[in-house]
């Protein structure tokens, strides 16, 4: 994603076979487990649905309080890139990066780090660069970021938009494309040296359907695949309008079926048919289970890089529009599991543990609704306030032997296994009497007999 406007994909209404198929695939979640919140609808199936933010909005209530509500995964839009935090070469700035991943992870988020090599953005010394200069201070960039951030990252858009639009699907050309057709290579090698832990994706626009550019992002991640070049993933930007084309879902079905997740890294729509279009964006993404996430690129439409197309999924005042509502609604119909699960052997069961309560002294109650399948789950957990007003909470969680939570959103957690305490992060510490608020967590092995107990902190 860049600053300056480029062309949008325009393309066409999604056909009805591609409706058709999706109806086939999709597993169906009861109104009664319906998760209220888009991070905790896509966690059902194991997935997750993030936004780009920007630092120099986190100072805005309205913006912080519908990203720490409503989304499991953070990008930070420009705070990561080459010229934000390597100004000068060889002096690194980490300030905003720090801030947004900070804001993220203190909130129980996860973070997307974008981008560590982009021919756009780059900072002014390095665009003078060319040949072996260049490609050693790309490379030191790459290495140095990444281990900056190395545990903390999700995954990283190692390279971003290095194929050239029109039919030729060959790379675009570049100060960094002209240092060796390697280069891509290189980059993604120094990454998963810098840090193993770190989902290493291409990203890239105009690649939504099955055509020239996204072919030969295809055969280059066909490619490496073939000659273990370490890729893990690969970015659909999905700047679109009105609906994604007719082959989408099979655009995302090629690309998993090579061993690669796939993951819509900067959903927006514009035009009329908005709430149609990104209802069938999720359903395609739910329907093939490498397909492991969304973002959307952006809170509120007044923060829209697409000025005046208002292209999200909140308005400019921070309400949710119609889009919102067909994206939670297509969420909660259930999918496919992510890799590890088990589509065929879905089974969704809830349990309810009370703490008894103590009129008058803040008492709380906990619930869970588990999505469980052979291998691993999606526990929801629902803190209820009593007679009295919380002004903090913390629930206890007893973990089956060989169970071990893998993520969690919504909550700040003590283990990963056996006794687990949660404790709520600062967004949702207070709960009105009689209210209630929820958090949730993945795990693989069983979810039997969570038994949550909850104390007003």
């Amino acid at each position: 994603m860049e600053l300056t406007s480029r062309s949008v994909s325009r393309t066409a209404i999604v056909s009805t076979a591609l409706a058709a198929a999706l109806g086939a695939t999709l597993l169906v979640t009861t109104a009664a487990n319906a998760a209220t919140t888009l991070g905790g609808a896509a966690a059902q199936t194991g997935r997750y649905f993030g936004a780009a933010i920007a630092a120099g909005k986190l100072g805005d209530s309205t913006y912080v309080n519908i990203l720490n509500r409503e989304f499991s995964m953070v990008t930070a839009e420009n705070e990561m890139k080459w010229d934000a935090t390597e100004p000068n070469r060889g002096q690194f700035n980490y300030t905003n990066g720090d801030r947004v991943l900070n804001q993220a992870l203190n909130n129980g988020k996860r973070v997307r780090g974008h981008a560590l090599l982009w021919h756009q953005q780059q900072p002014g010394w390095a665009q003078g660069l060319s040949g072996s200069t260049l490609r050693s201070a790309a490379i030191n960039h790459v290495t140095q970021v990444a281990t900056h951030y190395r545990g903390k990252v999700y995954a990283w858009d190692v390279v971003n938009e290095a194929f050239a639009d029109g039919s030729s699907g060959g790379r675009r050309d570049s100060n960094l494309q002209r240092t060796g057709n390697d280069w891509i290579e290189a980059a993604f090698r120094a990454a998963r040296a810098a840090d193993p832990g770190a989902k290493l994706c291409y990203n890239d626009y105009n690649t939504d359907g099955i055509n020239a550019k996204s072919t030969g992002v295809y055969n280059m991640v066909r490619d490496f695949k073939s000659r273990g070049v370490p890729i893990d993933c690969v970015g659909l930007q999905s700047h679109l309008t009105n609906s994604p084309p007719g082959d989408y879902q099979a655009n995302i079905q090629r690309f998993a079926d090579l061993g690669v997740d796939v993951q819509i890294t900067e959903l927006d729509i514009a035009g009329s048919n908005q709430a149609n279009g990104f209802a069938a964006v999720t359903k395609a993404c739910l329907a093939v289970a490498r397909c492991t996430g969304i973002t959307v690129w952006g809170i509120r439409d007044s923060d829209s890089w697409r000025t005046g197309e208002n292209p999200l999924l909140f308005d400019g005042s921070g309400n949710k529009k119609a889009a919102y509502t067909s994206v939670l609604n297509a969420l909660n119909a259930g999918g496919t599991t992510v890799p590890g699960g088990d589509p065929g052997t879905t089974t969704t069961t809830t349990t309810t543990t009370t703490t008894p309560p103590d009129p008058g002294s803040g008492d709380c109650t906990a619930s869970v609704s588990l999505n469980a399948w052979n291998g691993g789950f999606v526990a929801t957990v629902k803190v209820a306030a009593g007679s009295s007003a919380l002004n903090g909470w913390k629930v206890t969680t007893s973990l089956p032997s060989g169970t071990t939570v893998t993520g969690s959103w919504s909550a700040s957690r003590s283990g990963d296994t056996g006794t687990v305490t949660w404790s709520n992060v600062d967004y949702n510490g207070s709960v009105a009497a009689g209210g209630s608020t929820e958090f949730g967590f993945q795990g693989t092995g069983s979810g039997d007999g969570l038994s949550p107990t909850c104390a007003a902190a």
